[in-house]
């Protein structure tokens, strides 16, 4: 399964197997996860063999079961920790799902477990993703549609703009609120522009939806095309 179908194929689950990580599928999961750290400045964590997350009363009101592994989500905090959180971190999301795992992004329906993960000196967590071999593979939401979230009104939009957004829309956001926009803005130096913006929530994580929704802009867009504004 290559990216652009793992996005397509990818959708949150909450019940999970009693089945162990392999070694295999460990190891590509924490190479992956220091790669990540260091190109995003943060301090992902992987999480195997502990149930005790995903066994109090928020957890049962997110209709979480048997979730025993998860990816703890934190870094320095920052101005932009969120949107950086949601971009690597849905690198991991997909890169699961080639695996074979399921996911499901997790803000407040899980309890901190002392001792099983470390954060350094002036580090926060933003939220867990819970990962494992799920009951099922999910389901798919209502999406909102390319015009609701494209504030561009040239006709004549780069083919690669459109399939970026689509893919964005396939992207998780809290609650499924989907409260990004993304723009055309044109051509300068030679190269497209795009912007991409957060809208106003309530729920909240529309920073970090939004991390999530240009990584998927970038996997189908094709991240040579453009630069973002």
């Amino acid at each position: 399964m290559t990216i652009q179908e793992a996005i397509e194929a990818r959708h949150s689950v909450r019940a999970y197997k009693e089945l162990p990580l392999s070694e295999e599928v460990v190891k590509v999961l924490e190479e992956k996860i220091t790669e990540l750290n260091s190109k995003g400045q943060l301090h992902m964590q992987l999480i195997l063999n502990e149930p005790k997350a995903f066994q109090g009363t928020l957890a049962k009101y997110g209709k979480f079961r048997g979730v025993s592994n998860y990816i703890v989500m934190a870094g320095k905090k920052a101005d932009d920790l969120d949107e950086r959180i949601g971009y690597y971190g849905e690198h991991l999301v997909l890169l699961a799902q080639t695996l074979g795992l399921n996911t499901c992004w997790v803000g407040l329906s899980y309890s901190k477990v002392p001792g099983t993960y470390v954060l350094n000196d002036g580090e926060k967590i933003g939220c867990y993703i819970a990962i494992g071999y799920g009951e099922t593979q999910g389901t798919g939401h209502k999406i909102k549609s390319f015009e609701q979230v494209s504030k561009s009104n040239d006709g004549n939009l780069p083919s690669w703009f459109r399939k970026g957004v689509e893919a964005a829309l396939l992207a998780p956001t809290a609650v499924n609120q989907q409260k990004f926009s993304f723009e055309y803005v044109g051509v300068k130096n030679g190269r497209h522009l795009v912007h991409a913006r957060k809208g106003f929530s309530l729920v909240g994580y529309s920073q970090m939806d939004l991390g999530i929704a240009k990584y998927h802009f970038e996997v189908a867009a094709g991240k040579d095309n453009f630069d973002w504004v």
